[in-house]
């Protein structure tokens, strides 16, 4: 769901403009001052657009652009204020404001001016991660993504980028290895030097010493001049080692004394050379596996192994899911020529149904098929016929291995005991009636506490729901926010997976 920011120091005013957004299906965020909305900027990195009042008593809406510009929070900016004078739009528009209203603002006028507004924000931010990416500038705000997995890469990412310390980034193909390798050179002191790619398992295994390390002419058969190599290359500034894995062996020891002493030499010279490259590899393999295999040298791994970064696929980060197809749909469609604008409630929950085995490149690929497909506007389900499919059969076979539930059965959350028979000729008892179901009791017969009850039952929402967060919110009536702060709360996953079975933790607490 788009998220918008509102702030303004007026509460009835702040609930009318809220109030407007949120029945055009927008998420809001509200704030009564400057400096609460620069924090909630600051802390949610997916708000699309802001309607930002000029008057306010902590900080005014031009202090609050200033910032803004000044933290580089990039946000299309909607001003709102009591006065019309002309001086004050002049000044706002000057300070990056993408549209200008006098209060009070008719329903109609800033619904299109938050849509023009939220168009404008995607296009730009197409623009603005292309220009990064081509300046070797990308920053780690430019990755897009607001799932709480994410937000942990983006925080390791961070910390690394202070410094120059080799870094290992695994995860399955296509989650995006090369996007935070990226955002971590561009957010160091090494941003706009040169960032060199090397996909180790695309070079024929006789070249790879002399693609990494360069050769002089005559070294070997077809070697007609001298290559300095990548290493070389990239000095000064980052060297991306892609699928590190399948890096042959005898390279693999050039490349150890390479990171030790940071001098490299080139195939047919005796004479090192000293250089200053970043180091960061990426791999889709379990590395430690493969060294204590003795199929990749265990001193190299643990070399290159100091700051280590798991990237989740894009089945376990359900939240993103949206964020990426709308910015795919936005650059997508720009450059195909079509103009689409946004796609149907049932094609995104087909899309956050769907297992993605390709990762964010293949969410990319859909995108990019169903945006030729289209016959109308909007994206739907009939655009992505193999999406369509492949949901089908998994959830097929996922009903014949009972593994997906068709009339749910009564939930036993606790298998505890039954309470003994009540005596029937006791007149403290009034027969059957009385009895309480079973799952609300505790081994030792008493009443269970709620908050026992509250994290059993999330539980098994997480795994009813295949840990899809937003449904599992729905399901239980309650905000995503606050299932976060239960999950946390509760030390439960959101990998359904890693929590275990509930009714079995209560066995085992019964055999006990």
């Amino acid at each position: 769901m788009t998220k918008v920011l509102i702030v303004d120091d007026d509460p009835v005013q702040l609930r009318i403009t809220s109030a407007i957004a949120q029945k055009d299906g927008m998420e809001v965020l509200s704030a009564t001052g400057g400096e609460e909305a620069l924090a909630l900027l600051r802390e949610h990195r997916n708000i699309c657009a802001m309607v930002l009042d000029m008057v306010m008593p902590d900080l005014d809406g031009m202090g609050v652009m200033q910032a803004m510009a000044h933290e580089h929070i990039t946000c299309p900016t909607i001003v709102q204020t009591a006065s019309s004078s002309l001086d004050t739009v002049i000044n706002a528009m000057r300070q990056g404001a993408v549209d200008f209203f006098v209060k009070p603002v008719a329903p109609e006028r800033l619904i299109i001016s938050l849509r023009n507004a939220l168009k404008l924000g995607q296009l730009e931010t197409c623009v603005r991660l292309d220009q990064h990416r081509r300046e070797g500038k990308m920053l780690l705000s430019d990755i897009i993504a607001q799932s709480p997995a994410m937000d942990r890469v983006i925080e390791l990412a961070s910390k690394a980028a202070k410094s120059d310390i080799p870094v290992l980034i695994e995860g399955e193909t296509g989650v995006g290895k090369e996007v935070i390798a990226r955002a971590i050179q561009g957010s160091s002191n090494r941003a706009g030097k040169p960032f060199i790619i090397v996909n180790c398992g695309a070079i024929p295994k006789d070249l790879i010493e002399s693609t990494l390390f360069g050769h002089k002419k005559g070294s070997f058969t077809g070697a007609t001049g001298d290559h300095a190599g990548k290493f070389l290359e990239a000095d000064g500034g980052t060297l991306f080692l892609d699928e590190i894995g399948e890096l042959p062996k005898n390279a693999q020891v050039k490349l150890l004394r390479a990171l030790q002493s940071g001098e490299i030499e080139a195939v047919g010279s005796n004479k090192p050379k000293k250089v200053n490259v970043r180091i960061i590899s990426a791999t889709n393999r379990r590395l430690l596996n493969m060294a204590k295999e003795k199929t990749f040298r265990e001193d190299l791994y643990y070399r290159m192994n100091v700051f280590p970064i798991y990237v989740p696929p894009l089945r376990d980060r359900p939240e993103d899911i949206s964020l990426l197809a709308q910015f795919f749909l936005t650059r997508l469609g720009s450059e195909t020529g079509r103009r689409i604008s946004s796609m149907t409630e049932e094609t995104l929950d087909l899309l956050q149904s769907y297992n993605w085995p390709g990762n964010v490149r293949q969410l990319e690929n859909a995108i990019y098929r169903a945006i030729v497909l289209c016959d109308s506007n909007r994206l739907a389900p009939v655009d992505f016929p193999q999406i369509v499919i492949g949901t089908s059969s998994r959830k097929k076979a996922l009903k014949q291995s009972q593994q997906l539930p068709g009339l749910p059965e009564p939930v036993h959350i606790d298998m505890a005991p039954k309470k003994p028979e009540p005596d029937l000729d006791s007149s403290d008892n009034a027969g059957e009636n009385n009895k309480k179901p079973d799952r609300f009791l505790a081994p030792d017969g008493a009443i269970q506490p709620l908050n026992n009850v509250e994290k059993d039952l999330i539980a098994f929402a997480l795994e009813y729901h295949d840990g899809k967060m937003s449904r599992v919110a729905k399901s239980l009536k309650i905000g995503r926010s606050t299932l976060y702060r239960k999950l946390k709360e509760y030390e439960l996953d959101p990998d359904p997976k890693n929590n275990g079975d509930p009714t079995a933790k209560k066995d085992s607490e019964l055999a006990a």
